[in-house]
């Protein structure tokens, strides 16, 4: 009998994991998988400003954070126009033209001080149009500039004659000789 109790109490760890581990495991997993969508439950209901999802139950309560969460991926798609220049340059003209209006209607406004609040009002709209303008005519250079730097740089990449040597002042020398350029500061003496 002794034999049959030593082969029963032998559990293999195959089987030491298949009863209890397994199980164990399990519960864990599922824990914490509900302890995640208790708190997803209550970011979205934060979010929306609705307890409507805490009632539902697991898989409603995902599709309704789905459905948020496009939402709100969608609206941050959503191309968000910034308040344009144009748009507070004619706020600033309705503001212009009311000041006018309250400064002519009031009798004891004197003509002087109209005239000063109305120039320093225009001079004010001029160096926004000016400030509004500049980064346009950067924009304007540093294009101007690529492009001229891309040319220079496909000129300067030619291939070489059979009778140029490989130097670099054998180029230089017959664009020297194509077009006479004024001499220029970087020009360097070599001894070859």
């Amino acid at each position: 009998m002794a034999p049959q109790n030593e082969s029963s109490v032998y559990v293999s760890k195959t089987q030491h994991y298949l009863k209890v581990k397994k199980p164990l495991l399990e519960r864990q997993r599922r824990a914490r998988m509900n302890k995640c969508l208790d708190t997803l439950k209550t970011l979205v209901a934060e979010f929306q400003g609705d307890d409507a999802i805490l009632r539902l139950d697991k898989a409603e309560m995902l599709e309704a954070a789905l459905v948020f969460m496009r939402k709100q991926l969608i609206k941050q798609q959503a191309p968000v126009s910034p308040v344009p220049m144009d748009s507070f340059k004619n706020g600033y003209m309705n503001a212009v033209s009311e000041i006018s209006r309250v400064m002519a209607c009031t009798p004891a406004m004197s003509v002087d001080v109209g005239k000063t609040v109305m120039t320093n009002l225009g001079i004010e709209f001029q160096r926004m149009l000016q400030a509004d303008q500049q980064p346009q005519q950067q924009q304007q250079q540093q294009q101007q500039q690529q492009q001229q730097h891309e040319l220079q740089s496909s000129s300067v990449s030619r291939p070489a004659s059979p009778a140029s040597s490989g130097y670099h002042s054998d180029a230089e020398d017959s664009e020297a000789a194509a077009s006479p350029q004024p001499a220029s500061n970087n020009s360097m003496w070599r001894p070859w």
